[in-house]
């Protein structure tokens, strides 16, 4: 990366639609993002966010792909960076999903659509939840098994199988193309050394020499010659490998890469930050009160607000599987 990692502070959401190409450092996970959007553009229609909570053991995720470019898109990124800051506090990203939908449903009468992947990482547990609206599915590297998958349901383990794929179909839409009342989630452990890509579909709409569409398997089979050993140099790589397939690959489009991994280092809180806690959500609820607009209050659920005191409760939630 062309960067030093920046460390995220607690309360803090980061990202944009703007050219970035950097490390960031959060509680239990290290992160590397690489945005380029068309062109010559200055901004585009890829969307990134990161988050991190009052206490620094939830980090969300987003990158979403937003149908337009310009300044609509940018107004669009302001919106969805006050909806990170508003669900910043809460453990279950549904609701913060359901609420992304439910604005892009608002302005779907202007054709305003995006696919997104939304990803929240628990630090005490390494526990990832993971919500799909229409994006390209996202790529885990099982370090155990030395091998790359697509993160869906049917390929995490536990999850009930193909039955309960084909039923929340429907909730896997694009946000904005029906008023969805939830979106389907399921969870996964990630353990140390695992790397987990998201990206957006101009690497899977890229070409393979024969002048075919690469697709999940073409990238898949390129994930195969590419060492994840070591995450700084792992997207130039990759991005690397992918135009090196065709001519004009990754130029027709924006281009957003976003790789993450749990950096092993303990998650616990010091004294300090327990008691500083409370105070970042008060800051942040008054700032909210005085600027009109929601308050990033947490969810109430017990390894969340009881989590936050002791940490055997961090280890009730189990996420929301079959959800």
């Amino acid at each position: 990366m062309a960067h030093e990692p920046q460390v995220m502070q607690c309360m803090e959401v980061w990202g944009g639609n703007q050219a970035v190409d950097t490390g960031v450092a959060m509680s239990g996970l290290d992160v590397w993002v690489y945005s380029k959007p068309y062109g010559q553009s200055e901004a585009g229609g890829d969307v990134y966010y990161l988050s991190s909570c009052a206490t620094g053991r939830i980090t969300r995720l987003l990158v979403a792909d937003v149908a337009g470019h310009g300044g609509a898109v940018g107004n669009i990124a302001v919106d969805l960076r006050g909806l990170m800051r508003q669900y910043v506090n809460y453990l279950d990203q549904t609701r913060f999903v359901t609420e992304m939908n439910a604005r892009f449903s608002a302005l779907s009468q202007d054709g305003c659509f995006a696919t997104a992947v939304v990803t929240t990482f628990f630090a005490p547990t390494n526990l990832l939840s993971l919500s799909n609206a229409g994006h390209p599915p996202p790529v885990l590297y099982r370090a155990s098994e030395r091998r790359w998958r697509f993160l869906d349901p049917e390929g995490v383990e536990g999850h009930s199988g193909a039955d309960e794929t084909r039923k929340n179909v429907v909730s896997n839409l694009p946000l904005g193309v029906m008023d969805l009342s939830d979106y389907h989630q399921f969870d996964l452990t990630l353990e140390r050394g695992d790397l987990v890509l998201c990206y957006t579909d101009s690497l899977t709409e890229s070409r393979d020499p024969a002048g075919e569409l690469l697709g999940s398997e073409g990238l898949l089979r390129i994930l195969g010659k590419v060492t994840p050993s070591d995450p700084k140099a792992f997207i130039p790589e990759l991005l690397a490998a992918i135009a090196a397939e065709a001519p004009g690959n990754l130029t027709g489009d924006d281009v957003t890469v976003l790789a993450y991994r749990p950096s092993g280092k303990p998650a616990g809180m010091s004294v300090r930050q327990r008691l500083l806690a409370p105070a970042r959500v008060l800051r942040g609820v008054i700032g909210a009160v005085r600027a009109g607009i929601a308050a990033p209050w947490p969810d109430f659920t017990v390894a969340n607000l009881g989590g936050a005191c002791f940490n055997r409760l961090n280890h009730t939630w189990k996420g929301r599987k079959g959800k």
